[in-house]
């Protein structure tokens, strides 16, 4: 969430009649931390359909009940960097062809300037195919995945975000899983949190045992709800298609703000964001609820 990151070095010396070198002491440094927050924002109205068009102006960022000045602004036609992770493990034998064709048609969704990476993940995460705007590649790495293994879902979700996070400009995460997790050293506390910090939009998407796990659905709630991403549950195979889709559409209504926010101390808080637009009973926002100082 704040990728963009600026030392300014300033240095402090005596000005007045000259010291002797013997006496002069060694030029104090003073570093100050300019962060950069990232926003993204969709907007929807009363019947839930997507709100276009809207600029800089309509928009008001409030962190911890401060109005903040909006620095940049991206409105919903900016191209976007996705990174897909998938479930590969060995319960997915069955639905993977039907996600691999799913998955596929997303990807074709995707406009010409957008990247997408591929991740695949059982035991452990592997790098299927890193960011890239050649879809061809993303749909052949897609393509050669093989199902197997137990499941460390939290830590491949962790990895991921914080790998996209670093890119500029607007990111997702879309994460497709049928099964709790079993193998991951991080806990699920641990991996909301490190999820929330790196404020990456998740869409989460829930399959098979994973729509039983009461615990493991309101863990992706929660992270998908806290970024500004939304959490999908799929009751058979032939909805795998249709949730892709939804997503394809959803990430062509994201707008992105980004603020500086007020130099305080780096305490580990808790920074509460609110986005305000208009009239409060004419839209519905989903953003992400704030973020936690790095």
């Amino acid at each position: 969430m704040m990728n963009a990151l600026a030392w300014i070095v300033l240095s402090a010396a005596a000005f007045s009649a000259p010291i002797p070198a013997s006496a002069q002491q060694p030029a104090a440094t003073l570093r100050v931390t300019a962060r950069l927050v990232e926003v993204p924002v969709t907007v929807l109205d009363s019947r839930g359909h997507y709100v276009d068009g809207l600029e800089r102006g309509d928009f008001q960022i409030i962190e911890n009940g401060q109005p903040q000045k909006i620095k940049y602004f991206e409105d919903n036609a900016g191209i976007i960097s996705c990174a897909i992770l998938l479930d590969t493990t060995g319960s997915m034998e069955k639905a993977l062809p039907r996600l691999k064709n799913s998955v596929i048609r997303f990807i074709d969704e995707l406009g010409a300037d957008d990247s997408v990476a591929i991740y695949s993940f059982s035991e452990a995460l592997v790098q299927q195919q890193k960011l890239t705007k050649d879809k061809a590649a993303a749909k052949r790495s897609v393509l050669r995945l093989r199902a197997g293994g137990n499941t460390a879902l939290f830590d491949a979700l962790t990895d991921v975000t914080g790998e996209i996070a670093r890119e500029s400009g607007k990111k997702v995460v879309v994460v497709f899983t049928d099964g709790d997790d079993n193998a991951s050293v991080l806990t699920a506390q641990a991996a909301v949190r490190r999820a929330t910090k790196d404020g990456v939009p998740l869409f989460s998407i829930a399959e098979g045992e994973a729509t039983e796990s009461v615990r493991l659905k309101k863990i992706l709630t929660d992270i998908s709800s806290n970024t500004g991403g939304e959490m999908y549950e799929i009751r058979s195979i032939k909805d795998i298609e249709e949730i892709f889709s939804k997503i394809s559409t959803a990430l062509q209504h994201i707008y992105l703000i980004t603020y500086q926010p007020p130099l305080e101390p780096d305490d580990g808080k808790w920074r509460r964001i609110e986005v305000l637009i208009g009239d409060a009973n004419k839209y519905r926002i989903r953003a992400k609820e704030g973020y936690f100082p790095k």
